[in-house]
C-alpha cells in the first residue's frame, strides 16, 4: 500500500477503536507533522518568545491530543487528520503564549507581521500568536474555507499547489482566497496592535 492509502486505512481504523492503529499511524505521518513543528517554532524564535518547546515535543503533544485522547475521534481523510493536527500545534502554541503572557503580567505584544509566503521558515517575522488565533477566529467565523486555506498554508506550511490539491481547488483559487484572507487577517491584526 501506498503511505497515502495506508493513511486513509489507519485513520479508518482509529475510528473503529483499534487501538494499535494509533501506533501504526505516528511513522508514517511523523516526518510531516515535525516539518510542519519546526515551521511554526522557527517562526516563534524569531518572535524572541524564548519558549523551550523542541519541534518533536510540540508533534508529540499534538499527536497525543489527536489520537489519545481516548475521546471521540473520527477524520474523514488525510487533509482532515492533518488539518486536525495543524490546528493542535496552533492551539498548543496559543496556550503557551497565553501562559507566557500571563507570566509576564500582560507582557507587552509585538506588531504583527504577515507575509505573502508564509510556508518558508521566518525567523524575523513577528506575529503575536493569541492576536492571529483571535483573527483566525473571527475569519472563521466569516468563511469557513479562507480559514481552511490559512490553516493549510500558514500552520501546516504547504505550498498553494499542495494545498489546492488537499482541498480539491484550483491553485488559482487557492491562490486568490490567500490573498483575501492575507488582507483580511493583516488589518485584524493592525487595527488590534
Amino acid at each position: 500500500m501506498e503511505p497515502a492509502r495506508d493513511i486513509t486505512v489507519l485513520l479508518s481504523a482509529i475510528d473503529d477503536g483499534d487501538s494499535r492503529a494509533s501506533e501504526e499511524l505516528l511513522p508514517l505521518v511523523y516526518d510531516e507533522l515535525r516539518r510542519t513543528a519546526r515551521a511554526m517554532m522557527e517562526r516563534e524564535r524569531g518572535r524572541g518568545a524564548g519558549y523551550t518547546l523542541q519541534p518533536t515535543a510540540l508533534v508529540h503533544e499534538a499527536y497525543m491530543r489527536l489520537v489519545g485522547s481516548g475521546g471521540e475521534v473520527s477524520w474523514a481523510n488525510r487533509r482532515h487528520f492533518f488539518g486536525a493536527a495543524a490546528q493542535a500545534m496552533r492551539r498548543i502554541l496559543v496556550e503557551r503564549a497565553r501562559r507566557h503572557r500571563a507570566a509576564k503580567h500582560g507582557g507587552g505584544r509585538d506588531r504583527a507581521g504577515f507575509h505573502d509566503d508564509i510556508a518558508v521558515d521566518l525567523p524575523d517575522d513577528k506575529v503575536d500568536m493569541i492576536a492571529l488565533d483571535d483573527a483566525l477566529n473571527h475569519l472563521s467565523q466569516r468563511d469557513e474555507r479562507k480559514a481552511e486555506i490559512v490553516h493549510l498554508r500558514y500552520f501546516a506550511g504547504l505550498t498553494i499547489e499542495e494545498t489546492a490539491a488537499a482541498m480539491e481547488l484550483s491553485p488559482a483559487t487557492i491562490k486568490s482566497e490567500w490573498s483575501y484572507a492575507r488582507l483580511w487577517l493583516f488589518r485584524e491584526l493592525e487595527a488590534g496592535a
